[in-house]
């Protein structure tokens, strides 16, 4: 476990948020029925929503201004297995034509909605920058999200990409500039965001979007990772990740058979040279930190334009959190609304 009173690298604001995260000791499990049940036991349910009730009084006004913009919701048909997912779609109130986030939120493939007050106020934090942003409710892989299936991989990511496929054939509707969708997201939303390019890339349709941004993805699935030091150095800032509860979520099989489609770390350089450019972006203080860096120097090795940049001072993900780090949160806004219209 880290120190984290004495750990010069945290910005203090990050130091505040982290002393108020319960630290869970986190154990394998034996099955994925296992970790479901235990997901949906009454008091994981009750912790939920006391968070949930947390996050929902910091969506105010004052963290992120919602004038200027028009939120509405959207549905489609997901392929192959025929679902129904929601798009939460926030842009500038206007019919101009502008340049798109396709956004996956984060929660491990596992949990997470994009109707969450975290993602509600990211998402007006991006639309500010001009973006239009379609914030896409996939099925989870343990608890629901507006989608009350919870289902393994490839479920979510399949729902992603059709979600992908929706919004590029309803751009003109949408007002957006078909040249100028980039795939984004963090966290898990971060591996779905390079499992989408991926699979994009497989199926010859790599040309709908413009790039690809993922933040601090999480896409080992398993740690700690001597190749990793972070997954070491950084385990317990508000990531306890060693115990295999991700890859038996997502699917265990997927993971021991080494597919980069569920854990992008598996991927060679054939799986991902022809991508759009790419941006990773880390945080310093963040068990998953290495592992995106890793997967930054794949791209170059592969030929694809990359860049990389670390966050200081932030733990995983953090610069999402408008809330405790509004100026680094609207930074990456902009990085990302720079690599958009680039």
């Amino acid at each position: 476990m880290p120190d984290l009173e004495n750990d010069a690298r945290l910005d203090p604001r990050v130091k505040w948020a982290l002393r108020n995260v319960p630290v869970t000791n986190l154990t394998d499990v034996d099955s994925r029925e296992t970790l479901l049940e235990i997901s949906n036991h009454p008091k994981a349910i009750a912790l939920r929503e006391k968070t949930t009730a947390l996050y929902d009084a910091l969506d105010t006004e004052e963290v992120a201004s919602s004038a200027g913009l028009s939120v509405t919701v959207h549905e489609f048909t997901s392929a192959p297995d025929g679902n129904t997912i929601k798009i939460r779609y926030v842009r500038p109130d206007s019919n101009d034509v502008v340049p798109c986030v396709y956004y996956i939120h984060g929660g491990g493939m596992q949990n997470g909605s994009a109707f969450e007050a975290m993602y509600r106020i990211w998402a007006r934090v991006l639309a500010a920058e001009g973006l239009a942003v379609a914030m896409v409710d996939f099925r989870n892989a343990v608890t629901p999200s507006s989608a009350p299936d919870v289902e393994p991989f490839p479920a979510g990511l399949h729902d992603c990409v059709s979600g992908l496929r929706w919004v590029v054939s309803n751009a003109a509707d949408l007002h957006i500039d078909p040249a100028r969708i980039v795939v984004a997201g963090e966290s898990g939303g971060g591996n779905l965001t390079l499992a989408t390019g991926m699979m994009l890339l497989r199926d010859g349709d790599i040309g709908l979007v413009k790039g690809l941004y993922a933040l601090c993805p999480y896409i080992a699935g398993k740690w700690p990772q001597d190749r990793f030091p972070s997954s070491i150095e950084n385990e317990g800032y508000l990531l306890n990740l060693h115990h295999n509860r991700g890859a038996v979520a997502y699917g265990i099989d997927h993971f021991e058979d080494g597919n980069p489609l569920a854990w992008p770390t598996f991927a060679t350089e054939a799986d991902v040279a022809g991508l759009p450019p790419t941006f990773i972006s880390v945080n310093e203080a963040d068990p998953l930190r290495d592992e995106g860096i890793d997967f930054y120097r794949l791209l170059l090795r592969a030929g694809v334009a990359a860049q990389c940049r670390m966050v200081m001072g932030t733990s995983h993900g953090m610069d999402v959190f408008t809330p405790v780090l509004p100026d680094i949160s609207r930074q990456t806004a902009a990085s990302i609304a720079r690599f958009v219209r680039d």
